[in-house]
This record gives structure tokens, C-alpha cells and sequence, in this order.
């Protein structure tokens, strides 16, 4: 790789994390809060690589040495390696810097659903301290909120209330219901899953993967995640409503 393609790699690669920052494109790969930080990534990266054309093309202009010395031999010592100018070049490794272009060019990852989810355990953590809930009826909560609340709280500050709720359906190998929200530290690769069971008036066919809304109330029912043991509480279903999949699909609320 000569430095031109170098710096038209690192061009393009700033390109497309700027492409990706100023739209939803990189919710499916950081958490929202990390946008200023992906966009100052982009900008850095197309600096370097005007910043690369500019050094070469200085480079290039700057007027040839004089000849050397006589030899002896007939020939003159000289800085060009034997009449032909000597071009730099980085290693071939240089062109790993190509996948990750490809792969945001290429590449846009579904957000992590319920085939995921229901093969790993829930990654429910007790929270530091609790917000202060609004008076609204229905109250909205995050599957994260609601599901803290009711396991470690004990459901005081919910109980007696109607809530609601959304994320994606996953079923467990009985067939039984969840409402399910991937939870993120920093990027979708370390999304885990904060999982509510579903008891109540549930709609009779359900999909994975599609996203509801759900209406209902706080129940002291809990059950244990076959596959790391933690609680999932339960959520008594009132009413139910498809909604379309949301701009961000991952909830950052166990981290504020």
C-alpha cells in the first residue's frame, strides 16, 4: 500500500463514521452517548488523510538534489538508487485498515434480538439508588426499570400502579412469553439481556423479535433464569399493542 491509497483508505473510513454518526447507523453498534466521540473519530481520521496527501505532494514538489561527485566510474553519486527514483511504501498489512471500511459500507447488523437473548442469562443488576417516578397513569418504565424495581425493590414504588412497557418478544422452549430489552455498557458487543416474564391477558399468537407495548401491573411473582439462575420478575398484562421496532433498540438506563 502506497501512501495515496493509504490516505484515500483513511479518507473513507472517516467518511463513513461521519456517515454513521450524524444518522441512526451507529445506534447499531455503540450506545448514543458515545456519538460526539464517533464523530470527532471520523474527523480525526479524514485529517490524517488529507493531512497524508499534503506531506506527499510536498514531498514531490520539492526540487531534486544535485547530482554528486564523480566516481571515477563515469557515474555521478547521486540520492537515486540507480537512476529510478524510490517510491515509499507501507507494509500490506496496512490494508486491514480496508475491513472495518467494509464493514460499515457492507455490513449493518440487525440489533440484537431474541435467538440471543434467550442463550444468554439475564444480566439484571441491582441499581445504586431510584429515580423519582412521575404521576402519569399509565407510568412508562424501561424493561431495565421496571424489572429493578420489582426484584429489588420489591415492587414498593410500583405497586398499585398500571405501567407500561415496551421491548421484543422472546419465547423460552416451553413457549413461554418475555419481554425482553438488550442492555449495553458501551457497545453491542457486550449486549446483554434484561428479561420480565409475561403472566396476565397475553395475545394469543406472539412472534419473536416483534416489539410491544404492554400495559400492566406489578405482581411479587418471580422466576429464575435457566440459564445463570439470576430472578426475572413478572409483569401482569392488562393490554398489549404491536409498536414498530424504536430508533434505539438497546437500553442505557442500567448505566444512569
Amino acid at each position: 500500500m502506497n501512501r495515496q491509497a493509504q490516505a484515500a483508505v483513511l479518507f473513507l473510513l472517516g467518511a463513513a463514521l461521519l456517515h454513521a454518526g450524524f444518522t441512526d447507523l451507529y445506534l447499531r453498534y455503540v450506545k448514543a452517548g458515545l456519538q460526539p466521540l464517533l464523530l470527532l473519530s471520523g474527523a480525526v481520521l479524514i485529517a490524517a488523510a488529507l493531512a497524508t496527501v499534503w506531506y506527499e505532494w510536498r514531498g514531490r514538489a520539492r526540487p531534486a538534489p544535485a547530482d554528486g561527485p564523480d566516481d571515477g566510474h563515469g557515474t555521478r553519486e547521486g540520492n537515486d538508487d540507480h537512476g529510478h527514483g524510490h517510491v515509499h511504501r507501507e507494509p500490506r498489512v496496512a490494508w486491514l485498515l480496508a475491513l472495518p471500511l467494509l464493514a460499515l459500507i457492507l455490513v449493518a447488523p440487525p440489533a440484537l434480538g431474541s435467538y440471543s437473548a434467550m442463550r444468554t442469562g439475564t444480566a439484571l443488576q441491582q441499581p445504586y439508588g431510584y429515580n423519582r417516578l412521575p404521576a402519569s397513569n399509565p407510568l412508562p418504565l424501561t424493561v431495565v426499570d421496571y424489572a429493578t424495581r420489582a426484584v429489588y425493590d420489591h415492587g414498593r414504588s410500583i405497586g398499585g400502579r398500571e405501567v407500561e412497557v415496551t421491548g421484543f418478544v422472546a419465547l423460552d422452549q416451553a413457549g413461554h412469553p418475555y419481554l425482553v430489552r438488550m442492555a449495553l455498557n458501551c457497545c453491542a458487543a457486550d449486549a446483554q439481556p434484561v428479561k420480565i416474564a409475561l403472566t396476565g391477558t397475553i395475545p394469543p399468537v406472539l412472534q419473536p423479535d416483534k416489539w410491544l407495548q404492554v400495559t400492566g401491573t406489578y405482581t411479587a411473582r418471580q422466576t429464575k433464569d435457566p440459564v445463570n439462575g439470576r430472578p426475572i420478575p413478572y409483569l401482569r398484562v392488562t393490554a398489549s399493542k404491536p409498536v414498530p421496532t424504536p430508533k434505539d433498540p438497546y437500553d442505557e438506563s442500567w448505566n444512569n
